[in-house]
């Protein structure tokens, strides 16, 4: 107790970021969204799922997954409507490492999207899966 009460500085910020560590771990499954791994990923895609990048330009320039539509994350809440006919169908997002993809999710689940999903890992999962990556 003595120690707590010597380093409460410490105790709160140790408790700050093991809850931070917790929230990078769960937050996504409580708020609901839908995550895939790169093997339910290549399922979705078999299935017709669209693809969905929102990355930035350079990101998109240096290699993504095959067919992939681009709509960086900062511009996607002007652009849903060119997403409408996907309403009712599975989307796969995906960005470097999954976060931003999973505030793409989020966005779309919000405006009535079914069924986002976010690629766990992002891109790097992607490649570290040795996947294609294509330029084209």
């Amino acid at each position: 107790m003595e120690f707590v009460q010597d380093n409460l500085l410490l105790v709160i910020a140790a408790g700050a970021s093991g809850a931070m560590l917790l929230w990078s771990f769960f937050g996504n499954r409580v708020s609901g969204i839908s995550e895939v791994n790169t093997m339910e990923a290549t399922r979705l895609m078999n299935e017709e799922a669209l693809l969905l990048d929102v990355r930035d330009d350079n990101e998109w320039a240096a290699g993504r997954l095959p067919n992939a539509r681009h709509i960086r994350l900062a511009e996607l809440s002007k652009r849903l409507s060119e997403l409408e006919k996907y309403k009712d169908k599975p989307i796969v997002v995906y960005c470097r490492s999954g976060h931003r993809s999973a505030r793409a999710c989020a966005l779309l689940k919000k405006s009535g999207f079914a069924n986002p999903n976010n690629l766990v890992g992002g891109i790097m999962a992607w490649q570290q899966a040795n996947l294609p990556v294509t330029r084209k």
